[in-house]
């Protein structure tokens, strides 16, 4: 029997859409700098197999929409301006079933001039990108905010000790390292409303406290201690995902030079490294459908 071709799941849109706001309403103005993806899906299947184009909204005019709504609409949080046109785009265009639009915010800081910040100069922050993704099904919205690269690092208080060894085991067991790493995160709201800007800082909030406060015996160990802490504090968050790689820092041996190192010197290796991952979730979290894709 000849098997049958179908079209599997699909998608299309228009990636990083490159949008800057300024807010010049006051005498000090306000940058709002995004990285807007839209992805689309629906009834699409005679445009991959005929090439029929009649359903398809052009990735071109995604970008305009994107444009213009930050003109239109204003962009706030980013989690709202991504409800905005995840409901656009599925309510206005009928083949269109479902939206995803995944949003980066880069921040900036104001230069300080004499000790005085800038009302119109700024400088590219050195913190955390802030993300969210909004999926809309034209019935439902979920909403998952996150960040990424928000480097942190404990001189004390980590250990790693315990684990199995075997014929090609050479790490040394440790009661006193250094433990520091990149954090990714992501959080799934339980609700598609907010107030989104107090969400974010008060989870990220938690998530820094956590990996303070904790003597960490494992990477794995202050993974579930950063995720936990959010949920015990954030009832509007069902869902932590964390991404956390070991970025290693090794002493290094100066004997050779007549010299001891008592935990001073160190080599921070950029790669390989470990990484850790992670689900936390509480136990009557609602169900995520299609949050996560």
């Amino acid at each position: 029997m000849t098997p049958t071709i179908q079209l599997g799941a699909n998608q299309y849109g228009k990636a990083e859409t490159r949008v800057v706001r300024v807010n010049r309403s006051g005498g000090a103005h306000e940058i709002t700098d995004l990285n807007v993806s839209t992805a689309l899906s629906g009834d699409l299947t005679d445009t991959h197999v005929t090439g029929d184009n009649a359903k398809v909204l052009p990735t071109d005019t995604q970008k305009n929409t994107v444009f213009a709504f930050a003109k239109e609409h204003g962009i706030g949080e980013i989690e709202e301006f991504g409800l905005h046109l995840a409901r656009h785009f599925v309510d206005s265009q009928e083949p269109i079933h479902r939206s995803r639009i995944t949003i980066e915010q880069y921040f900036w800081d104001r230069i300080g001039v004499g000790g005085t910040p800038a009302p119109h100069s700024f400088q590219r922050s050195g913190v955390e990108t802030r993300t969210a993704t909004v999926t809309y099904d034209g019935t439902t919205s979920w909403v998952v905010s996150g960040l990424r690269d928000l480097v942190v690092l404990n001189s004390t208080d980590s250990e790693f000790w315990g684990y199995p060894r075997d014929r090609y085991t050479t790490l040394p067991e440790t009661h006193e390292r250094i433990l520091a790493t990149a954090v990714n995160a992501e959080w799934r709201h339980v609700a598609a409303e907010g107030d989104w800007g107090k969400s974010y800082a008060e989870v990220r909030r938690h998530l820094v406290e956590a990996f303070a406060q904790t003597h960490s015996l494992s990477l794995q160990q202050t993974l579930y201690a950063m995720g936990s802490r959010v949920l015990d504090n954030r009832p509007e968050i069902a869902e932590v995902r964390l991404s956390l790689p070991n970025k290693h820092h090794f002493l290094v041996d100066l004997s050779p030079f007549g010299l001891t190192n008592d935990d001073e010197v160190y080599f921070a290796a950029d790669r390989p490294y470990g990484l850790i991952e992670g689900n936390v979730l509480r136990d009557d979290s609602p169900e995520p459908g299609l949050a996560w894709g």
